[in-house]
C-alpha cells in the first residue's frame, strides 16, 4: 500500500470515530436535609444509588461540619458556602443537576437564584422541600445539640438572634403573622420574591433558566406543615386553612419567581408519592428521579430494581 492510500484510510478512521457522538452524562450534586451530613450512612447510600442507577457522577456537598451547621448556620449562609464550592469544582463546569432533600431544597434554590458566576444548573429534583415555608418546626429531640435547637424554636422565631443562629428560622412562615414574617424573616421572603415592590427580576430569570423542576411531595408527610409546601402550596395569609394548591397562590398567579412561566413551558413536574417525609422507595426513585440524572442514550431498556424504602433526613 502506498503512502497516499494509507493516509486516506487513516483520515477516514479519524473522521469516522470523531463523528460518533460520545455519551456523556451531566454530574449531579446532592444537598442533604437538616440534622444530617454527607458521611451518614443513609446519605452515603442514597448518593451511591443515584450514581449507580443513573450512571452519572455525583457529589454530596457538605456545609461546614454537617449536622451542627445544618441547624445553626443561617440558610442563606449555607447557600453561599455551596455556591463557593460548586464554582471551584471543575467537574461541574459544563453544568450540573441538583438533587435536594428537605431543607437542602432551599439551599439549592439559593444557589440557583443568588449564586453569581456559578456553572449552569440543568435539572432541579426537589424531594420534600419547604418551598413555600413551613408553619411549624418539629422539635429536634435529645442530645446537647437538640437542647439548644429546641430552645431557639420555642423562642421568638423572628428575632434577630434566632435569625442569626437557627436555620429553620429562615423559612418558618406563620400565617397568623405575615407582617412579622415579611419584615424579620431574612431568607424565604427574599428567595420567593415576596416583598411587594421589590421583586428581583434576576432571581426570576435564573429560576426560569432551569430545564426541569421536579417537585416531589410525600403523601403522609408529618414534618412539613402543610405537606403541599413541597409543591409551593401553602396557607392563605392570616389563616391556617384551607391549604392553597400551588396554582391558587399569589406566588404562582403573579409569577413572583417564574414558577408559572416554568409550568406553562411544561418544565414543572408535580409528583406525589406514598410515604412519610423523604421515605421514597427505590422504584419511585427510578421512576421520578433517575430519568433527570442519566444520559438520555442510556434510558432505553434500563431495568428497575426494586429495593428497600429509603428514610432520609
Amino acid at each position: 500500500m502506498d503512502y497516499s492510500s494509507s493516509s486516506l484510510i487513516s483520515i477516514f478512521i479519524i473522521v469516522a470515530f470523531t463523528s460518533i457522538p460520545i455519551a456523556t452524562s451531566i454530574p449531579f450534586i446532592l444537598l442533604h436535609g437538616i440534622g444530617n451530613q454527607c458521611s451518614h450512612q443513609d446519605v452515603t447510600l442514597f448518593t451511591e444509588q443515584l450514581r449507580n442507577f443513573s450512571k452519572s457522577e455525583g457529589y454530596c456537598i457538605e456545609v461546614g461540619d454537617g449536622m451542627w451547621d445544618s441547624w445553626f448556620m443561617p440558610v442563606e449562609k449555607q447557600a453561599e458556602v455551596v455556591c463557593d464550592k460548586v464554582k471551584e469544582m471543575k467537574e461541574l463546569g459544563k453544568g450540573y443537576n441538583i438533587v435536594a432533600l428537605s431543607q437542602g431544597n432551599l439551599i439549592g434554590r439559593g444557589v440557583v437564584e443568588f449564586c453569581e458566576g456559578g456553572p449552569p444548573i440543568k435539572n432541579f429534583i426537589a424531594l420534600g422541600g419547604p418551598h413555600a415555608g413551613t408553619a411549624s418546626v418539629p422539635l429536634c429531640g435529645s442530645g446537647a445539640l437538640c437542647v439548644i435547637a429546641d430552645k431557639l424554636i420555642k423562642s421568638d422565631i423572628y428575632s434577630d438572634y434566632v435569625q442569626d443562629h437557627l436555620a429553620p428560622g429562615g423559612y418558618l412562615k406563620l400565617p397568623n403573622n405575615i407582617p412579622g414574617y415579611l419584615e424579620k424573616c431574612r431568607f424565604l421572603p427574599k428567595l420567593n420574591n415576596e416583598h411587594p415592590g421589590e421583586r428581583n427580576s434576576t432571581y426570576k430569570e435564573r429560576f426560569t433558566s432551569l430545564e426541569n423542576l421536579v417537585l416531589i411531595m410525600f403523601e403522609h408527610d408529618t414534618v412539613l406543615i402543610p405537606k403541599e409546601t413541597s409543591w409551593f402550596g401553602y396557607y392563605p395569609d392570616g389563616a391556617f386553612e384551607p391549604v392553597l394548591l400551588p396554582k391558587q397562590t399569589k406566588l404562582y398567579t403573579e409569577d413572583w419567581i417564574g414558577l408559572k412561566t416554568l409550568d406553562d413551558a411544561g418544565k414543572v413536574k408535580f409528583i406525589s408519592v406514598p410515604g412519610d417525609h423523604l421515605g421514597i422507595s427505590t422504584s419511585d426513585m427510578n421512576k421520578y428521579v433517575i430519568p433527570y440524572l442519566e444520559d438520555k442514550s442510556l434510558r432505553k431498556g434500563r431495568g428497575i430494581k426494586c429495593m428497600t424504602k429509603h428514610q432520609l433526613k
